[in-house]
C-alpha cells in the first residue's frame, strides 16, 4: 500500500483544522460576543448566517459559494483580479471547515456569555476596562472551560466536512482531498482497506474529542 495515500490527507487535514482554529478563537469568538449584545443593530442577520449551516444542506451552501466565490462570481471576480482564488485550493479548504464549525462554536459561546454575571463586567466597565479587554480578560478566562469544548467540537465538525469541502475544493487527489474525502474517493474506487483505515483514524481522533469533552464535562460539574 501507497501510505502517501494516508499521510497525504491527514496532513492536509491537519494543516486546514490548525488554520481553523485560530479562525474560531479569533473570528468566532468576536462574533460570539458580538450575538451577546443586546442592542447589536443587525444581530438577526448575523445569527441567520452563522446558524444557517446548522439547518442548510452543506452541499448547497458549497454550491452558492461556488457561485458567489468563482472566477466569474460576484466576490470572486473581485479577488481573481489580483490573482486571489478560493476555488479549488488550500483557503477553499479551510472556508469550508470554518463554515461547517461555526455555528458550533458561536452559539454555545454566545450563550455562555450572555449568561456571565451582569455585575462583574459593569464592575469591569467601571474601573476603565473596555469591552475588548473584559472580553479578554475577564469574561474568556472564567469561561474557558466552555470555550475549548466549543473549539474541540467546531474542529472536529471541520475535520469531518465533506459537502462543502467537495464543491470548494473539487477533491483535487493531493491537493484538496482531506481524509474525510479520501474516505470518499476509496470507497467510490472500490478500495475498502484504505477506506478502513482512514475511517480507523478518524474514529481515533473523534474517540480523543470526546475523552477531552468528557473530561472537561466532568472537572466543570466538580466546580
Amino acid at each position: 500500500m501507497d501510505y502517501s495515500m494516508i499521510l497525504n490527507p491527514l496532513i492536509l487535514s491537519a494543516k486546514t483544522v490548525g488554520v481553523n482554529l485560530i479562525l474560531f478563537l479569533t473570528i468566532g469568538v468576536f462574533l460570539a460576543f458580538l450575538l451577546s449584545k443586546q442592542g447589536f443593530k443587525f444581530k438577526w442577520l448575523v445569527n441567520t448566517i452563522v446558524t444557517l449551516p446548522l439547518i442548510f444542506p452543506p452541499i448547497a451552501i458549497g454550491f452558492f459559494l461556488l457561485l458567489l466565490l468563482g472566477r466569474d462570481g460576484i466576490i470572486g471576480s473581485i479577488f481573481y483580479k489580483f490573482d486571489i482564488s478560493f476555488i479549488f485550493s488550500f483557503p477553499s479548504l479551510v472556508l469550508a471547515g470554518f463554515i461547517a464549525g461555526l455555528p458550533l462554536m458561536v452559539k454555545p459561546l454566545q450563550s455562555a456569555i450572555e449568561q456571565f454575571p451582569k455585575n462583574m463586567v459593569e464592575a469591569s466597565y467601571l474601573s476603565g476596562k473596555s469591552k475588548i479587554n473584559t472580553l479578554l480578560f475577564i469574561i474568556l478566562p472564567c469561561i474557558k472551560k466552555t470555550l475549548l469544548a466549543c473549539l474541540l467540537i467546531a474542529c472536529a465538525r471541520a475535520l469531518g466536512e465533506v459537502g462543502i469541502t467537495l464543491m470548494l475544493g473539487g477533491n483535487i487527489i493531493g491537493k484538496t482531498d482531506t481524509i474525510s474525502l479520501a474516505i470518499y474517493n476509496a470507497v467510490f474506487d472500490g478500495d475498502y482497506n484504505l477506506a478502513l483505515i482512514l475511517s480507523g483514524i478518524l474514529i481515533v481522533i473523534s474517540l480523543i474529542f470526546f475523552i477531552i469533552l468528557n473530561f472537561l464535562q466532568t472537572k466543570q460539574n466538580h466546580i
